[in-house]
């Protein structure tokens, strides 16, 4: 992305787009977000979208669409078998990562779905990761396999100036392997853009030593990249060895490192599917019947053929610099902002969106209370913006019932790519701002339906006391009644 200059102020990020399509924003005033809250058991998946200001809850499914990617819907095949649609993305897909065989899902979670059913075939098959994301670790508990998470210690410090604080634990990594003996070991999943720590970026280099040691042992290796585009800014902008590459070589370079690439289209490719890339033509029969059992047929997998023709147009989208760079860009500015109040922030800023660390902004708050799911209410009470929570709330329980608490305790802003203005990227900023100066007020959150799988998606809570009326109250003092 080309480095727009002012004349008369600091530089800030400029969008390389310009919007033709608006959808109308609701605010509500803060009592009437009380209530709100109230009914949605505290839980902010459970808002209603319309009774949201700012939704900073996910990239997923929620990125803007180019005006090219909407003209495809045009040309959408809608055969149940034998779909073009589907052809053009496998001959694009191929294009890109040169992996030829192509099984396609509704979207990122039905991938782990199906790598979990045919590699973690016996209870204490262990799956190696950089860090977890909620569902692929989901999948693999699920069947009696087991997680673990070796990315480097300072991946879980909050403020750094480390450029890829995503990487794997290299010596770790080899430990492990042989602890668990390669046999025991289903799969190594690196994710390229560590959604639970703050969307930090895997290098190449330590991509390519951590497949390396794996190809040593015959394991198989799998690449999550649904935040890719995020990290091929990152390895650009922040790795020596790759400024001079182009994102197509820098996509291949290290699509060519593994077994099997899969994502979710609802963040790579600015639309709403999914798909695996496997490698060995053995590997991919084993799994294809699979996708018509779960998904749909092989040419669709459950995707609108829309989505897969818009897909397939973004896909050449994330190779495009001016396209990728704002999404980190606007992020950046974002972090940089509420470093500067001192506020406890996620640093450098990565992909996906803003991190504020909960455990240091609500250190009063013990962990058994969700700190990250009360700070998340309170954005929502204060300026109807809804984070999502990223810490012990996301964790499901020890199998003897005690709280497994997270390593961090984070709610994300996340940025959804070419959606959110600079203007309200203040208006978030300023927010926050006030709730970190009222953040004595904020307290703690207890279960009042909790389910045993994914609890943060559909439990419902309470506060331990009378905190979110507090808050609202000294809102409306400084901001008045309509606000």
């Amino acid at each position: 992305m080309p480095e727009i200059k002012f004349y008369n102020r600091k530089p800030v990020p400029v969008e390389m787009h310009k919007v033709k399509i608006v959808q109308k924003l609701h605010l509500l005033p803060a009592e009437e977000r009380l209530q709100k809250m109230k009914e949605a058991g505290y839980n902010s998946f459970q808002l209603h979208n319309i009774d949201i200001f700012m939704d900073m809850l996910t990239d997923s499914g929620v990125n803007a669409m180019s005006d090219l990617q909407q003209a495809a819907f045009l040309r959408a095949d809608d055969a149940y078998a034998g779909s073009e649609s589907f052809y053009r993305m496998q001959r694009k897909l191929q294009e890109l990562f040169g992996i030829d065989y192509c099984l396609p899902a509704h979207q990122g979670r039905a991938c782990e779905n199906v790598l979990a059913l045919r590699f973690v075939d016996r209870p204490g098959k262990v799956v190696i990761m950089n860090y977890h994301f909620t569902t692929a670790k989901a999948h693999i508990t699920r069947l009696g396999g087991r997680v673990e998470e070796l990315v480097i210690d300072a991946g879980l410090e909050t403020e750094s100036d480390l450029p890829f604080k995503g990487n794997i634990d290299l010596e770790k990594l080899e430990a492990c392997i042989k602890e668990e003996t390669p046999e025991n070991v289903a799969y190594l999943r690196l994710e390229t853009g560590t959604n639970l720590i703050g969307g930090q970026p895997i290098s190449y280099e330590n991509m390519k030593a951590a497949t390396e040691i794996c190809k040593k042992y015959g394991i198989i290796t799998v690449m999550d990249a649904s935040l890719l585009q995020d990290n091929l800014y990152f390895i650009k902008t922040r790795e020596e060895s790759m400024k001079d590459k182009s994102i197509e070589e820098i996509t291949r370079m290290c699509a060519d490192l593994f077994d099997i690439v899969y994502f979710s289209g609802r963040k790579f490719g600015f639309a709403r599917g999914g798909a695996i890339l496997v490698r060995d033509e053995d590997m991919f029969h084993s799994m294809e019947d699979m996708i018509p059992m779960f998904e749909g047929f092989l040419t669709y997998g459950g995707m609108s053929v829309k989505e897969i023709e818009a897909m397939t147009v973004g896909f050449d989208e994330t190779m495009d610099m001016d396209v990728i760079s704002q999404g980190p860009q606007f992020i950046k500015y974002v972090v940089d902002e509420l470093h500067e109040y001192g506020i406890p922030v996620i640093t450098p800023g990565g992909g996906l969106g803003a991190h504020i660390d909960a455990r240091q902004m609500l250190p009063h708050v013990p962990q058994e209370e969700y700190p990250a799911g009360a700070l998340t209410c309170a954005m929502y009470l204060c300026g109807g913006i809804r984070p999502m929570e990223r810490g012990t709330l996301s964790e499901e329980r020890n199998p003897d019932g005690s709280e497994r608490i997270a390593s961090m305790e984070l709610i994300r802003l996340a940025l959804p790519r070419r959606v959110f203005t600079l203007s309200q990227c203040e208006y978030v900023i300023d927010r926050v701002k006030w709730v970190w100066d009222h953040r004595d007020l904020i307290g703690g959150l207890r279960f009042v339906h909790e389910p045993k799988t994914l609890r943060f998606f559909t439990g419902r809570l309470e506060p331990t006391s009378d905190w979110p009326r507090k808050l609202v109250d000294a809102f409306k003092a400084d901001f008045g009644e309509d606000q």
